[in-house]
C-alpha cells in the first residue's frame, strides 16, 4: 500500500477496476472477447466488495455513517447482480452476436460503479483516515496489500 492514506489506495483500486472493464471493452470493439481479463476485474471488484463490507464498513456503520453505509451495501448488491450476468455472458464460447449484451452488461456496470463511488469516495472513504481504530487500520492495510476473498462469499445484497 506504500504511503498512501487508506482513502487513496481504496480509490485506486476503483480506478484499477473501470480500466480493466474499459480495456475488456477495447478489445470488444476490436471484435474480441477476452473473457480471462473481465474474469479477473470482477475478482479484484468482488474482493474490493468485501474488504469493505467485511472490514471497513462494520466500525464506521454506526451513528452518522449509518445510512450512507446502507446505501453502499444495497449498491454492492445490484453491482454483484450485474457482475454475475457478466459472468454467465462470458462463459463458455462467445456468439459474435452477444457483443452487444456484453457490451450492455459492461456499460451498465460502469454506471452503477460511477454512481456508486460518487458517494463513496467523498462520503465513506474519508472514515477510512480518520474513523476507524487503529487494529481496524491495520487489517485494511493488510488485506488491501495481501488479502484474499474467501471461496464462495457474496455480498449482503447479492440476491434479490
Amino acid at each position: 500500500m506504500s504511503d498512501q492514506s487508506l482513502s487513496a489506495a481504496l480509490e485506486h483500486e476503483h480506478h484499477e477496476v473501470d480500466a480493466g472493464i474499459g480495456a475488456f471493452l477495447e478489445k470488444l470493439d476490436a471484435g474480441s472477447v477476452d473473457a480471462d481479463a473481465i474474469s479477473g476485474t470482477l475478482a479484484a471488484l468482488r474482493r474490493h466488495i468485501y474488504l469493505e463490507e467485511q472490514i471497513l464498513f462494520p466500525p464506521i456503520s454506526k451513528g452518522a455513517q449509518m445510512m450512507s453505509v446502507f446505501g453502499m451495501i444495497r449498491g454492492h448488491g445490484e453491482i454483484w447482480r450485474t457482475m454475475d450476468t457478466l459472468d454467465e455472458l462470458v462463459t463458455g464460447p462467445v456468439d459474435p452476436a452477444e457483443h452487444d449484451k456484453l457490451r450492455e452488461a459492461c456499460d451498465r456496470l460502469l454506471a452503477l460503479l460511477a454512481d456508486h463511488n460518487k458517494v463513496e469516495e467523498p462520503v465513506i472513504y474519508p472514515a477510512a483516515d480518520t474513523g476507524l481504530p487503529p487494529e481496524t487500520v491495520a487489517e485494511l492495510a493488510d488485506f488491501i496489500d495481501n488479502g484474499r476473498m474467501p471461496d464462495g462469499w457474496v455480498c449482503a445484497k447479492a440476491a434479490l
